[in-house]
């Protein structure tokens, strides 16, 4: 994991709100898509980000793609975060 592809990640709010809904389950993007007021491409193009800092993997099941957080980049990050505790 990038520390740098996971910090660029978190600083945008919609990429942070999407992490927020899929911590309660995983989604399609078209469910993550009507929680925002913007264009599929768009929600498309932050969970590119959030794949790109390994934040969420992608599960293709039946016709739709799930999206679920990937809790281990977290774990690496709060260890990073607490050596300066």
């Amino acid at each position: 994991m990038s520390m740098n592809y996971a910090f660029k990640a978190l600083s945008d709010p919609t990429r942070r709100k999407i992490l927020e809904l899929l911590r309660e389950k995983d989604m399609t993007a078209g469910e993550i898509a009507d929680h925002f007021q913007m264009t599929k491409p768009s929600i498309s193009h932050h969970l590119s980000l959030l794949k790109q800092a390994q934040m969420v993997y992608d599960e293709r099941k039946g016709q739709n793609i799930y999206y679920s957080l990937n809790t281990t980049v977290f774990q690496d990050l709060l260890k990073w975060v607490l050596q300066f505790y």
